[in-house]
């Protein structure tokens, strides 16, 4: 929108400087457009009324329509109500006001019929309103047929009438002004196809609906046309970037034919199968793979990624793996090296812990072609680092990374850019997915390796330490290994420090026959690698940590995980932690501990927690209670600049949208066909101030 869309808010009538002032600052509403673009978060629906005998408990805000019986004030001072006591033909009840009594006073004559509209509460046997709104019953009211919209506001706003009724003022002033040049951003195609009603319509229904379907239907076209937009232009980045940017070929099978007919030590899951095959597809292509693999912990994503190393290293190339944490540097490396020696190819490890002697072993054979896999932190990026013919650079967690930091590593090839492959365990729901993730191309690695036993998760009061402590000292004895994890919300909190040395001293206290291990975010780095170590070889048998360990750490033999305070823990987080265990043949188990009370949803995270393993679950559950953006971090995502869809609850809504971005760009890839030159405007418009979703990828 444009035009007079871009007037500034203080020039309608009404609203005025000081007004403008306030909702430039509270609510970000600038001008006619920004306000237009101000939707009711929910509506209130008075279309029914109800007798004071039918109200309950369940009911959330009612409407009655009573008389006055009488008015009386109540205490002194700031204990002083105004009590107003109505009735109808089944009962009586109060109506009280805390604020405002004097105005509210004059609107209570004793005999008039009043509307008033709150939520009920029951005292004793009497019911009661607190601060009910009121009006005077008319003819019009008492059989109107509509639902009431309620807006975001302040208690800044509410101080000058900007309250939910306000903001409601102020559009039924600018709607007239405005509704002949609100333009269709949607094709008559689209439209048509998928049954939606019109821009204008669908901006009347949203403020001022006539009737329960309009306005369902208004709320379906608005939540499209913003998923839309989003999906038309990641979509289009998708194609621009693919038609810019050529990739090597990399076909060659040579080596994995080996590596599949003598040295595989296990079967591929059909799963790693079908991720190979869509990867192989990209490489061999002649255009810049950039796909996303999501799978959960211990799914086989590391395997999957050496497969993808040797098609690029026997078709010439060679292949890096950037990973977030030294430790997880080092366990990639442990772990691909294996694979590595058994197939001859020269393999190296690149952290800041390395050497300066090994480093410059290392540049001359990169730059030599000779070392043919380089596994690294951030010290790849470093400039003196140059490859002869990088070809396929793999990224882990790659949400741990920045966007510059990852733009320097696909700039190690000057002829071509490097096929891409990011793999990440934190199951992202699909809707998130399609959403951060929209142009890359996305494959998830559903199925585990066979004979992996799912973890057993249990949920524990702190009133059962003991018996779990007796179950810690039975796995111990089995010659298992235990993880006990405690939060820390800031690494500088004295109280959680002092809570997890407290967890520390109670542990050694209980187990002093078992050497432990203790490791937090506030240590040395050198020190936590070291306790890490010890912990990885071995040599400890209990490790008490922080939630450091979340990424990175793979220790087969530790089978069993304690989560203290779990109820502290977002579901994602607490996914990570089980994680950890779960790597071995032995049964594994994961045990919650919390406090008996519990919010509602901390007993929704447990809950789900103990029901599944499965992260995708899990993850669609965590999407529900926390949000997009506070799920993903909204800096990061930038989802919170959707104003009426809802990645948790419109699912369905942004599939089609998805469908009709790709089917618009597959028959006009440059919407300049008559009917799509709106979109088109739309597109170039929103390029002005749209999230820079390039940075995902």
């Amino acid at each position: 929108m444009s035009g007079i869309f871009d007037t500034r808010i203080e020039y309608l009538k009404g609203v005025g400087p000081q007004k403008a002032e306030l909702l430039n600052k509270e609510l970000n509403i600038f001008t006619y457009g920004d306000m237009l673009q101000h939707y009711p978060f929910r509506y209130e629906d008075r279309t029914k009324f109800f007798k004071i005998r039918e109200l309950t408990d369940e009911l959330e805000n009612v409407q009655v329509i009573a008389r006055i019986k009488s008015v009386e004030l109540i205490g002194n001072g700031n204990k002083k109500r105004l009590v107003a006591h109505v009735f109808d033909d089944t009962g009586e009840m109060e109506m009280t006001w805390f604020k405002g009594i004097q105005w509210v006073q004059k609107k209570l004559p004793v005999g008039a019929a009043l509307i008033f509209f709150g939520k009920p509460a029951q005292y004793g046997r009497k019911w009661s309103i607190a601060h009910p709104e009121l009006e005077p019953v008319t003819a019009a009211n008492e059989t109107r047929n509509n639902f009431q919209p309620v807006y975001s506001t302040t208690e800044k706003l509410r101080a000058k009438y900007l309250d939910s009724k306000g903001i409601s003022k102020i559009l039924e002033a600018l709607l007239p002004q405005v509704f002949p040049h609100i333009p269709e951003t949607l094709s008559p195609e689209i439209l048509h196809q998928y049954q939606l009603i019109g821009k204008q319509e669908a901006i009347r229904q949203i403020h001022f609906p006539s009737a329960p379907e309009l306005l369902h239907r208004a709320r379906k076209r608005l939540k499209f046309e913003e998923f839309f937009y989003l999906q038309l232009r990641l979509l289009m980045m998708k194609v621009t970037r693919t038609e810019k940017s050529r990739g090597q070929v990399l076909s060659s099978t040579e080596l994995l034919t080996d590596f599949y007919k003598n040295h595989i030590p296990f079967e591929l899951t059909n799963a790693q199968k079908r991720v190979i095959r869509e990867a192989f597809g990209d490489m061999k292509s002649g255009k810049q793979m950039n796909r996303l693999i999501q799978g959960d912990v211990g799914s086989g994503k590391t395997m999957v990624a050496f497969i993808c190393m040797l098609i690029a290293i026997s078709s010439g190339a060679q292949a890096c793996l950037m990973a977030p944490t030294e430790i997880l540097a080092n366990q990639h490396f442990e772990g691909l090296k294996y694979f590595a020696d058994m197939m001859g190819l020269k393999i190296a490890l690149l952290t800041g812990s390395t050497k300066k002697s090994e480093r410059k072993v290392i540049h001359e054979e990169l730059l030599s072609g000779e070392l043919k896999i380089l596994i690294g932190t951030h010290a790849l990026l470093e400039d003196v680092v140059q490859f002869k013919n990088l070809g396929l650079a793999i990224v882990d967690e790659q949400h741990r990374f920045g966007v510059a930091q990852r733009a320097k590593l696909w700039a190690k090839n000057e002829e071509f850019i490097p096929h891409v492959l990011v793999m990440t365990a934190t199951p992202i729901p699909r809707t998130l997915a399609m959403t951060l993730y929209g142009d890359l191309d996305v494959s998830v690695i559903d199925e585990l390796p066979a004979g992996r036993k799912p973890i057993q998760t249990v949920h524990r009061y702190d009133k059962d330490r003991l018996k779990v402590f007796g179950f810690i000292n039975e796995e111990v004895k089995k010659g298992r290994q235990v993880y006990i994890v405690y939060p820390l919300i800031e690494e500088s909190e004295t109280m959680d420090l002092k809570n997890l040395m407290d967890g520390y001293e109670s542990i050694a206290r209980a187990f002093p026959q078992y050497p432990l291990s203790i490791v937090h975010g506030g240590m040395k780095s050198d020190a936590k690698d070291y306790e890490m170590q010890r912990f990885i070889k071995g040599e400890t048998k209990i490790m008490v940590a922080t939630t450091v360990i979340e990424v990175g750490v793979n220790v087969p033999n530790a089978s069993v995980m304690i989560i203290e305070n779990a109820e502290r823990f977002g579901l994602s987080q607490l996914h990570q932690l089980r994680g950890r265990v779960g790597r071995g043949a032995e049964q594994s188990y994961c045990v919650l501990m919390s406090k008996v009370e519990l919010s509602k949803d901390s007993k929704v995270r447990l809950e789900t927690m103990v029901r599944t393993n499965d992260g995708f679950e899990i993850a669609d559950v965590d999407l529900r209670l926390r949000g997009p953006g506070d799920l993903m971090g909204t800096q990061q995502s930038g989802i919170t600049d959707l104003l009426i869809a809802d990645l948790s609850k419109d699912a369905p809504i942004l599939t089609l949208a998805r469908d009709a971005a790709q089917q618009l760009l597959s028959n006009d890839p440059n919407l300049s066909q008559p009917d799509n030159v709106p979109i088109l405007r739309q597109v170039r418009l929103q390029k002005k101030t749209a999230v820079n979703w390039s940075r995902i990828s």
